[in-house]
């Protein structure tokens, strides 16, 4: 949960005061740094660190700033997993694993970093045995720019929403720390003063970490700039302003690696950063799904643990995970959750979803873990004695016919028109009659067969039809994860009440099976009748 203000900074000076002291050697370090700039190092510096000791400094500085963090010397035992003696950098308060930046041991020293907020934790510790010289840290106030190394953040000009000052340059390094991947910059406000050519005030986005690396493009005015995608793990942002007239500036937020996906195939799979380890905190975290045209996206959360409600409001205010029906924040909200809970799947309306992940500042969990598949696009129906299938061939235009069958691959569909087509009576192609919740139902399964090589990938359907109501639904119940899809939720209405019937008229058309029934009792009661007759007359 968020931790803000004096009386917050006053508890975590106790914590570090706590901290600080290492009873076993009477070694006095660490504390509250509050100056705008300063240094620190390891106990006894430059000579051999003691033994046992443990150390933490919190380093605070005014409240919209940030803290740049650089080491100038450091030399620890070494361990491959920093078991022994280490230090530790928190992006905020320590002890708090989504706040954790780095463990770090041997002679290879930290990258410099820059917090997401004005609170910077380094803690420092040192075992029984092998003492080496330590470290030299230098820090300080940084209100513009700075290097930034996590999965995700947020960058915003100087003063904002107030107007930036005059002459100001500011160089925001994106990435770095172990990123392998492209970085995304979205710009969620955006105001500088406009000119020719953006020769006054100016934002420019280079692709790595230098001015050197090829422009991504130079922006100013009113108009958001586009999103941007690196080619490299390194994107840098330089914002700079002339001698007069200013504005409101910007805001953006940035994007790494496993912190957003794009996911375009029918089905998939992915979870939290760092799963089923604690999940970062300050994240904001996009995966979009965008499934063909006529699928819909079905979501099943396998796991999850976020921070709980708050015990004042009873919502999800600390950190949430929100589901989106479209591409975009502004779509309708499918659902917003928190805590640890067991849920349902949900089904998006159209062939776009989007989930977003926020954490605070503290007090990470393990994540979630989530599986997708897409819905293929149908239209069911059934009369007393038949069921009709169609699927949009262009839906999955990838398939020949025989991949698409009910029950048997003998019962394989037709292409007719611009659908797959399937007309069966219900005494062919593995239909069985049962009865559910004391209704006679006839049940068959319908299979959309994906597989690829030595990779099956069949997705089963459960066709079901009431005959005397001549109501029909369709259940996916075989797709990721058999044991999640048993919970599915009948498709077919959401279905047909966006897209509506499909060809309804040729389905009616069809539907024959009351004038039949009708037709044979007339011509049995004709025929009783002439019988009788000729009973009589003879």
């Amino acid at each position: 949960m968020g931790c803000m203000g004096a009386g917050c900074l006053a508890a975590l000076a106790m914590l570090c005061g706590a901290l600080g002291d290492a009873p076993s050697r009477g070694i006095k370090c660490g504390g509250v740094l509050s100056a705008p700039s300063g240094n620190f190092s390891s106990p006894n510096f430059p000579g051999p660190y003691p033994y046992e000791t443990e150390c933490m400094w919190l380093i605070v500085v005014a409240e919209g700033s940030s803290v740049l963090l650089s080491f100038s010397h450091f030399e620890l035992e070494y361990h491959a997993a920093c078991a022994y003696d280490y230090l530790q950098v928190y992006n905020g308060a320590a002890r708090d694993q989504g706040n954790l930046l780095g463990t770090f041991c041997g002679r290879r020293p930290p990258p410099p970093f820059t917090s997401a907020w004005h609170v910077m934790a380094v803690v420092f510790r040192s075992d029984r045995h092998v003492a080496k010289r330590g470290f030299a840290a230098a820090y300080r106030k940084d209100a513009c720019g700075g290097q930034l190394t996590g999965l995700s953040g947020e960058i915003t000009s100087p003063r904002y929403p107030e107007s930036y000052p005059n002459d100001a340059e500011c160089r925001w390094s994106i990435g770095g720390a172990g990123g392998t991947g492209p970085l995304t910059l979205v710009f969620a406000d955006f105001q500088v003063e406009g000119g020719q050519g953006c020769g006054f005030d100016y934002v420019a986005l280079f692709d790595g970490p230098t001015t050197a690396a090829p422009c991504l493009g130079r922006y100013c005015g009113s108009a958001r700039p586009p999103r941007t995608i690196s080619s490299t793990p390194h994107l840098l942002v330089l914002f700079k302003s002339d001698f007069n007239i200013g504005a409101r500036g910007f805001k953006a937020h940035f994007y790494s690696g496993e912190c957003q996906e794009v996911f375009t195939s029918i089905k998939g799979n992915f979870s939290s950063p760092r799963y089923p380890n604690f999940y970062p905190n300050n994240l904001k975290c996009q995966w979009s799904i965008h499934l063909p045209p006529g699928y819909r996206v079905k979501v099943f959360f396998l796991d999850m643990e976020l921070e709980g409600r708050s015990s004042l409001t009873g919502g999800c205010d600390y950190d949430r995970l929100s589901a989106f029906d479209g591409s975009a924040e502004n779509g309708s909200l499918l659902g917003q959750w928190c805590g640890r809970e067991s849920l349902a799947p949900i089904t998006s309306r159209h062939n776009q979803l989007l989930l977003v992940l926020h954490t605070d500042r503290n007090t990470a969990k393990r994540g979630f873990s989530i599986t997708y598949v897409g819905v293929v696009p149908m239209n069911v129906s059934c009369t007393r004695t038949d069921f009709h299938i169609q699927i949009p061939v262009k839906s999955i235009a990838q398939l020949e016919r025989n991949r698409i069958y009910l029950g048997t691959p003998s019962c394989a569909a037709q292409v007719v028109g611009g659908n797959f087509k399937i007309h069966t009576r219900f005494d062919t192609c593995g239909t069985e009659s049962q009865k559910r919740n004391n209704t006679s139902v006839i049940i068959s399964t319908l299979y959309v067969d994906f597989s690829v090589g030595d990779q099956e990938d069949i997705h089963q359907y459960e066709v079901q039809c009431e005959p005397k109501r001549k109501e029909a639904s369709v259940t996916l119940i075989a797709g990721p994860d058999p044991s999640r899809l048993s919970q599915a939720e009948n498709l077919v209405d959401a279905q047909q009440r966006d897209e509506g019937p499909m060809n309804t008229r040729e389905i009616k058309s069809q539907d024959t099976s009351d004038i039949v029934f009708i037709s044979i009792c007339i011509l049995a009661g004709l025929l009783m009748v002439i019988a009788v007759v000729g009973l009589v007359l003879l």
